[in-house]
């Protein structure tokens, strides 16, 4: 029998899509409580002040306020400052 393999991985999922992973809010935005900061996968960006870890290492704030970004021993914080 003449017949074409398939493709394989293309042709079995095509309707795939990506994670939606990433920086959400950047330094200097406005946040309120409960607002998601950053989606991803392990620590990348480590929770600061004011800021919650969720189970999947979502980054989210705990209070309302601006985001900022920084360092600490090599670590990048993300922290949420109250005026």
């Amino acid at each position: 029998m003449a017949h074409k393999k398939t493709a394989g991985s293309t042709t079995q999922h095509p309707n795939r899509h990506g994670k939606r992973l990433g920086v959400k809010l950047y330094g200097g935005q406005t946040v309120k409580t409960g607002m998601i900061i950053v989606r991803q996968h392990g620590t990348k960006w480590h929770p600061g002040e004011n800021v919650g870890l969720g189970r999947d290492f979502t980054l989210f704030s705990l209070k309302d306020g601006l985001v900022k970004f920084s360092q600490r021993r090599g670590k990048q914080l993300v922290s949420v400052v109250t005026a």
